[in-house]
């Protein structure tokens, strides 16, 4: 997402499409954006692909994976 590669739809279960092409797998888009770890990165119309970020909490979240991995 920090490259800018990323887009989300704006709606209240938004897809997230990488480089233009759909994720594989929606449902766990669905979960990551209503836990907040993803979100649009500006405002748009029902529908509209805006780019994503990563939120703190989502910046926190995979934090505490690297460091477990670690």
């Amino acid at each position: 997402m920090a490259g800018g590669h990323a887009e989300i739809s704006c709606s209240c279960e938004p897809d997230l499409f990488i480089d233009g092409l759909s994720c594989c797998d929606q449902s766990t888009v669905h979960r990551l954006a209503r836990l907040g770890l993803i979100a649009p990165a500006q405002p748009g119309k029902c529908g509209e692909r805006v780019p994503a970020l990563l939120t703190e909490a989502g910046s926190r979240a995979l934090g505490e994976v690297f460091a477990a991995a670690a």
